[in-house]
């Protein structure tokens, strides 16, 4: 079966420049929409020269500009947008592109995170995030656009390294924080990963209309069980410091927003468990059982370059 064409969207941010080189590496030809407001970035237009050079096609367009959306979209088979969360509503705009062109065997939104569909409970201000995902969702099945949802959880940089500490991305040298008694379950995914289940997932009849779960056994952990693995790999014994649930949420309080949503996400996936505490239905499917001949990065590995 010939590979489809794939359009990403996004593909110079933080998970989008991944799916590019996925993209390129299991052999699609691939298509980067890049958009008139890059302005001065030189970062990002030399990572698009450098996509380019390995054989990624530049598509102009503009989130502003309907034609030119639909233009774009019609010269590919598949969209995967990894737009950022400041600007998640702007997949609006390319939905209605994908649902004129007519021509899409498979749309996959910006998700890559917590699944939307079950946060409906989740705190203000944080709920931002899950309720512009669902409004996209509605967009998205209210046309009938075929698509594939991809719940990566906790990407491993944010969460893993410092032992899920908030404000720093480098390991604790004497002290951790434990939300709780630390025994709450966790999915951590090397972000590399996400991109190749993601790639895997879009000509895949079995992930049509569906939302594909990353879930990899060995990547399911406790925060305990992480800090264990960063002491064993150290050689150093933190001091732990559990956190009540009550005064974590009251850490919010007269803080900014930034902050507030920091602290609801980190109170859904420490204390509530968000991303175990449910069963994957008929309308989902987890990914390392889908694709097994993957080999999927283990968090010990993961940690072992902030030695």
């Amino acid at each position: 079966m010939e590979k489809s064409k794939v359009l990403v969207v996004g593909g110079t941010g933080y998970i989008g420049r991944r799916i590019v080189r996925a993209s390129l590496a299991h052999g699609h030809r691939t298509f980067i929409l890049t958009r008139p407001e890059i302005g001065l970035n030189i970062d990002k237009l030399q990572l698009l020269l450098s996509f380019k050079a390995q054989g990624a096609r530049l598509v102009e367009a503009s989130m502003e500009d309907h034609r030119s959306l639909v233009a774009a979209v019609k010269q590919v088979d598949v969209v995967v947008s990894a737009i950022s969360g400041l600007h998640f509503l702007l997949q609006l705009k390319l939905v209605e592109a994908i649902k004129e062109a007519g021509n899409i065997k498979r749309f996959l939104p910006s998700e890559f995170g917590i699944d939307p569909a079950r946060m409906a409970q989740a705190l203000e201000p944080g709920r931002v995030t899950f309720d512009e995902k669902m409004e996209i969702r509605r967009a998205i099945e209210g046309a009938n656009i075929p698509h594939t949802y991809v719940s990566a959880n906790c990407f491993a940089a944010f969460f893993v390294p410092n032992l899920s500490q908030m404000r720093t991305l480098l390991p604790p040298k004497e002290k951790v924080h434990v939300y709780g008694d630390g025994s709450v379950k966790v999915i951590f995914m090397d972000e590399d990963d996400v991109a190749t289940y993601t790639i895997k997932s879009i000509d895949d009849p079995r992930a049509l209309n569906k939302t594909i779960y990353l879930r990899p056994a060995e990547n399911i952990l406790s925060q305990n069980e992480l800090i264990a693995k960063w002491e064993k790999l150290s050689g150093k014994v933190l001091e732990r410091i559990p956190i009540p649930s009550d005064e974590f949420l009251a850490s919010m309080e007269g803080t900014d927003i930034t902050n507030q949503m920091a602290v609801g996400h980190f109170h859904h996936i420490f204390y509530e468990g968000c991303s175990t505490n449910f069963d994957i239905g008929e309308d989902g499917e987890e990914a390392s059982l889908l694709y097994p001949e993957v080999q999927y990065t283990r968090m010990e590995e993961y940690m072992k370059r902030y030695l």
